[in-house]
């Protein structure tokens, strides 16, 4: 593999998504399909010049389409997103790689990961209905604080 290795994937729930499905493996073992999971991902770190920040997040966005939105100032960042994963520790992991393994190849800062938030669809929407949580993810793309 060159340097065009990418580890992360996601992908939107497909027709067929069914939350808490089981299937069955080759040996006949039970395994959990996989969930939506909403990301909150904040980093933060030395002052960069906002263009900057701006540019690498909107590459970010380009490069993995799953980001719903992204914010930020010139030394914190915070990404929303959904993640289809197995469970929330698989969901975490990913979402913990995404800003590292993605710093080269969108020229993001050399930020840290200070903060990560996962939960399942039910819960954001209940909180959503319940009017409290992160306001739905609207509009759509990456903007200043």
């Amino acid at each position: 593999m060159g340097e065009d290795k990418r580890a992360l994937t996601s992908v939107g729930a497909g027709a067929s998504f069914e939350a808490g499905s089981q299937t069955a493996d080759s040996r006949g073992e039970e395994l959990h399909a996989s969930r939506l999971w909403h990301i909150t991902l904040s980093v933060s770190g030395a002052e960069t010049p906002l263009q900057e920040v701006r540019r690498g997040l909107e590459q970010l966005a380009h490069d993995h389409p799953f980001l719903l939105t992204s914010r930020y100032a010139n030394d914190h960042a915070e990404i929303r997103y959904w993640e289809e994963a197995r469970d929330l520790h698989d969901a975490a992991a990913v979402a913990l790689r995404l800003w590292g393994e993605h710093r080269s190849t969108a020229k993001l800062p050399p930020w840290e990961i200070v903060g990560l938030e996962v939960i399942d669809r039910e819960t954001y929407h209940q909180r959503i209905a319940e009017g409290y949580g992160p306001p739905p993810a609207a509009p759509v793309g990456v903007h200043p604080f």
